[in-house]
């Protein structure tokens, strides 16, 4: 016999034909274009939203990349940089992206797509040949295909209706891929293990529904008819549940109770959720710890600073990096003289005494001056503050003998200037008692 498709699942490819958005909800579609999960679970991004982990690991990394300041900067001849205040990009990009979002605000849900979709689209408004907003769209309703002639071509459907964004005015944002083209979607090449933490999830809720109480069976002496047995399981049904718990029952005609119970422990039911956890955060990258599942023994760094330095090199850079460099190819141009950057010490403005060992380092070496110190800490300048300086202590050895004779005549010099005003510094008695 031929297996025939679900009427959902064709009023779904029917309805994606004609070009109508898909809710993300809408079993049907995603059975026939992702498929079930080897737990039964139909994965969907906002079902994956649901399971806690998935949600504090999407959140971790938009939060944090939407909290760094993004500028953009040009390049100087000598090698140094200042701020590009006069190039259209910056004022989308620092300021104000669109009339609805701030900057922190659009690369939340860039990030967020990025995680949960493998992409990000950001179409780019013109007056002209100047840029005036970003505006993101849904990766669920953007179709990317390659064609003939080697360019992408960005066909978005809103609303019903499909319209084609020339590629020049497009931002795509991919996360891992293999054909160049798009992102993979984590939903798709993850689903039998965010379906696994689905199902554990959804075991672990019935177990507490039912008072953690696995089931039970009533014994009798004497045979029931149909009758006597559907009435008796409909009376059960009242003592079922957390919600019932410490109800007493009553039982007639030589009728006994007896529960099976279920460890939880004994059936591994902590430990698979632990472990769905750990599977969810390898996924995307993320140290568990910094999701609040923490065990007894860990290899990760034992200081915040170590933490935050493992989290931003292995995690948080490949973001950023690949950010950085879109935003350059798309907004910016040719002109290799501007480029986009993410200021990434705010990650460890909480570490007050590693962040003081850093400005003291800076600053004794000249290579920071105290007004860069001051702007770096939103504080203004002072007077005298742009002035580099180093210490004198670390010289050469064949130097020190000199030094040390000229330290010991300027000193006896201004000694002499203030015991004896009065006699040239050729006859003082310091340098014959010297």
């Amino acid at each position: 016999m031929k297996n025939k498709k679900k009427p959902g699942r064709v009023k779904s490819a029917l309805l994606n034909w004609l070009g109508v958005p898909i809710s993300l909800t809408d079993g049907g579609f995603w059975e026939e274009w992702i498929g079930t999960s080897s737990s039964g679970k139909v994965v969907t991004t906002d079902k994956a939203m649901q399971l806690s982990a998935v949600w504090a690991c999407v959140r971790l990394l938009s939060e944090s990349v939407s909290t760094l300041p993004l500028k953009v900067y040009k390049r100087n001849a000598d090698g140094s940089r200042e701020l590009a205040k006069d190039h259209p990009a910056y004022n989308v990009l620092c300021r104000r992206p669109n009339s609805e979002m701030t900057p922190s605000r659009l690369m939340l849900m860039l990030v967020a797509s990025q995680c949960l979709r493998g992409n990000a689209f950001i179409e780019q408004r013109m007056i002209g040949r100047k840029l005036i907003s970003l505006n993101p769209l849904l990766p669920q309703n953007m179709k990317v295909k390659r064609l003939d002639s080697g360019k992408l071509e960005y066909t978005y459907t809103e609303n019903g209706v499909k319209r084609l964004i020339p590629a020049e005015r497009m931002m795509h944002i991919r996360g891992f891929g293999l054909d160049g083209i798009c992102g993979m979607m984590p939903m798709m090449v993850g689903r039998d293990v965010f379906g696994a933490a689905m199902s554990v999830e959804e075991s672990a809720a019935k177990i507490f529904e039912n008072g953690l109480q696995n089931s039970g069976f009533v014994s009798a002496k004497v045979p029931l008819n149909d009758e006597q047995r559907e009435r008796l399981r409909k009376y059960m049904q009242a003592f079922v549940g957390s919600k019932n718990a410490g109800k007493i029952m009553v039982l007639e005609g030589d009728l006994s109770y007896q529960n099976v119970t279920m460890n939880p422990e004994a059936a591994q039911m902590l430990e698979s959720r632990s472990f769905s956890i750990e599977e969810i955060c390898r996924w995307f990258r993320v140290p568990p710890f910094m999701v609040g599942h923490t065990t007894k023994q860990s290899s990760w760094a034992s200081s915040v600073e170590g933490m935050n330095l493992i989290f931003l090199t292995n995690t948080l850079r490949p973001l950023l990096v690949n950010i950085e460099q879109e935003i350059s190819r798309c907004l910016l141009g040719n002109d290799d003289d501007y480029f986009a950057e993410f200021s990434v010490e705010g990650l460890l403005r909480a570490d007050s005494a590693g962040r003081s060992a850093y400005y003291t380092t800076a600053l004794q070496n000249g290579w920071m001056s105290r007004n860069d110190v001051r702007r770096l800490e939103n504080l203004p300048p002072i007077e005298g503050g742009d002035i580099y300086t180093v210490q004198l202590n670390l010289i050469a050895l064949e130097d020190l003998k000199s030094h040390n004779q000229a330290t010991k005549a300027k000193a006896i010099t201004e000694l002499h200037s203030y015991l004896f005003p009065d006699i040239p510094v050729e006859q003082s008695p310091l340098k014959q008692a010297a």
